[in-house]
């Protein structure tokens, strides 16, 4: 008895202890942040004993045993990086140039005009969510008209952070269908045709996060003439091109065809899915802020 009250006593000395140094910390005043949902499932997964179980939680592809699967063109390009000794040398600010040309020919295509002209400004990023945060703060710094950004109900769970911390006001449209588990398409086109003039609107490029409902190739087409007929400015996230059809070309339809119809949009392409590396791009006439 006289053992357990001193452990007791000595664990209280510790929390009290604790508790003083937290309230005079420079940092006490920091919240902790809300847990992560998606982190949260997989936690769960790992404590369900069910023999059977499947973790839907992380878009990974994974083996008959629930082991990360790799691509075998993944391993082989990790080969040849390997093989090919590289020097390590800094990379540009704005990245390597050559992997930059790879990833702006997979996005745009090589009958892009705008990639034929050079009239395409980019830069690498860590991963999809630093491009959408330069490309959050880029809008936020040079966009000429209101800072807000509109993101599909429902959208990615870190659009809205991302962008408020890019110093964008968030606000949404309607975009699925809980009824038909579908698209809410007529909702979508009323929803960006009464949008403030000149308004930023997010759109998934393909294989939308979380829901996995993308428009037809027509349906983009409408959304394109709603989008020009507000003069909104289209950003584009695409983290899934080649996943969504199993063609890197027609995931890319929605990108390419917007410009081809004269939009000039931003692009958040994320590679972590198939090469983890990713990129931000904007089409422009005149990309050079200073």
């Amino acid at each position: 008895m006289l053992a357990s009250r001193s452990v007791v006593r000595q664990l209280a000395s510790k929390q009290l202890r604790g508790s003083a140094l937290r309230a005079s910390s420079t940092w006490a005043s920091v919240q902790q942040g809300p847990p992560d949902a998606i982190l949260g499932i997989t936690e769960a997964f790992k404590a369900d004993s069910h023999p059977e179980k499947i973790n839907l939680g992380v878009g990974a592809y994974r083996d008959d045993k629930g082991k990360p699967y790799v691509l075998p063109s993944v391993r082989e390009a990790e080969k040849k990086v390997v093989d090919s000794a590289l020097d390590k040398e800094y990379a540009g600010i704005t990245g390597v140039p050559s992997f930059s040309k790879a990833a702006l020919l997979l996005a745009y295509g090589p009958n892009s005009a705008p990639l034929k002209d050079d009239r395409i400004a980019i830069t690498q990023s860590i991963s999809g969510t630093g491009a959408l945060r330069i490309g959050g703060a880029f809008l936020e710094r040079f966009y000429p008209q209101a800072k807000a950004i509109y993101i599909p109900t429902p959208s990615w769970a870190n659009h809205g952070a991302v962008f408020k911390d890019s110093g964008l006001k968030v606000e949404k449209y309607r975009y699925y269908d809980a009824k038909t588990i579908g698209l809410d398409f007529e909702g979508m086109i009323e929803d960006i045709k009464n949008l403030p003039k000149n308004s930023i609107v997010l759109l998934h490029a393909c294989a939308h996060n979380p829901t996995g409902v993308d428009p037809t190739q027509e349906q983009w087409k409408a959304i394109s003439d709603a989008v020009k007929e507000g003069g909104h400015y289209p950003f584009f996230d695409m983290a899934y091109q080649g996943f969504a059809s199993g063609d890197t070309d027609r995931d890319a339809f929605a990108v390419r065809y917007f410009i081809e119809q004269g939009h000039q949009p931003c692009l958040a392409q994320s590679f972590a899915k198939n090469m983890v590396r990713s990129f931000l791009c904007a089409t422009s006439t005149a990309a050079n802020p200073q």
